[in-house]
């Protein structure tokens, strides 16, 4: 396969797998509720977030990268909202 076509696939699998948080975001966010939301579960999702970042940066994967990057962001904002509103 090309190495545009992976890199391609790549990308898209990185948008779809970072959009998915967003939906939770949004919710919490105009609810204020973080009730059935686990800190246990968004803590390990966030370290492994992390160390999906540094993966990437060391092998150079752009895909990785931005996802896991953008990722941090939008399940940060959720654990932060959680810790906020309980």
């Amino acid at each position: 396969m090309e190495p545009l076509v992976i890199k391609l696939l790549g990308f898209a699998a990185a948008t779809c797998t970072t959009l998915a948080y967003a939906p939770q975001f949004i919710k919490v966010w105009k609810t204020r509720s973080t009730v059935d939301i686990s800190l246990g579960m968004f803590l390990v999702l966030i370290l492994g977030l992390v160390l999906w970042l540094i993966y990437g940066l060391l092998s150079g994967d752009a895909p990785l990268v931005a996802a896991n990057a953008i990722t941090i962001v939008i399940a940060g904002g959720i654990l932060v909202m959680k810790l906020k509103y309980g």
